[in-house]
C-alpha cells in the first residue's frame, strides 16, 4: 500500500469485519510540529491481549481466506520510515485504536491518496455503518457524518448514486477548503 488512503480502507474494512456500528477517522495536519496523525476508531468486537500482541506479525490473520495480515505491519513500516510512529489499543467488545503519526513534511511519508474515493467505497459498500471523518489542519477542519447525511437526504439511501456524487464532492470541496496536504 502506497498511500494513506489505502490503509484507511483496509483498516475500516477491518472494523467493518468485527462488527463495528461506528468507524471513526481522523486525520489531524499540525504544521507546528510538522505531524501528520491518522487515528481510526471503532466500536467493534476489539481483539483479545493474544491479538493484540500479534497484530504486526505479517503471519498471523484472523482472516479465514487470505492466511498473512499485511495491512498493520506495513502501516507501522510506513510511519517508521517516515519519522513517527504507531500504536493500537483494543478491548475485547468495546472496539479498537490505530493510531499512526508520521513527520508531515518527510520526503518518505506516504501521500494521503485518493480520501473521496475511499470514503466513497466505504459508504457504498456499508450504508449501514455510521462513518465519521474529520480532517483538521491547523485550526480549520472538515467533518463528515454519514447519519448526518442520512437525517438530510431522508428516504435516499445514502449509497444511491447521486448522494454518493454529492458526497465525493464534498470531500473534495471541503479538503481543499482546509488546504489538506495531498
Amino acid at each position: 500500500m502506497l498511500e494513506l488512503s489505502l490503509h484507511i480502507l483496509d483498516i475500516a474494512e477491518n472494523a467493518v469485519r468485527a462488527r463495528a456500528r461506528t468507524v471513526c477517522i481522523n486525520m489531524m495536519e499540525d504544521l507546528q510540529t510538522d505531524r501528520l496523525t491518522l487515528e481510526i476508531r471503532d466500536d467493534g468486537k476489539g481483539m483479545t491481549e493474544d491479538e493484540l500482541r500479534r497484530v504486526l506479525d505479517p503471519f498471523y490473520t484472523t482472516k479465514k481466506v487470505r492466511r498473512v495480515g499485511l495491512g498493520l505491519p506495513m502501516l507501522a513500516q510506513a510511519a517508521q520510515n517516515a519519522g513517527g510512529w504507531f500504536a493500537i489499543e483494543s478491548k475485547p467488545s468495546e472496539g479498537t485504536a490505530v493510531r499512526v503519526a508520521f513527520q508531515l513534511s518527510h520526503i518518505d511519508r506516504q501521500p494521503l491518496g485518493d480520501l473521496q474515493g475511499t470514503l466513497v467505497t466505504l459508504i457504498m459498500g456499508n450504508p449501514e455503518i455510521h462513518f465519521i471523518y474529520r480532517h483538521q489542519r491547523g485550526r480549520d477542519a472538515y467533518v463528515l457524518d454519514t447519519e448526518q447525511i442520512k437525517a438530510e437526504i431522508e428516504d435516499v439511501p445514502i449509497n444511491h448514486v447521486e448522494v454518493l456524487k454529492f458526497i465525493r464532492q464534498d470531500i473534495a470541496e471541503g479538503l481543499k477548503e482546509i488546504n489538506a496536504q495531498a
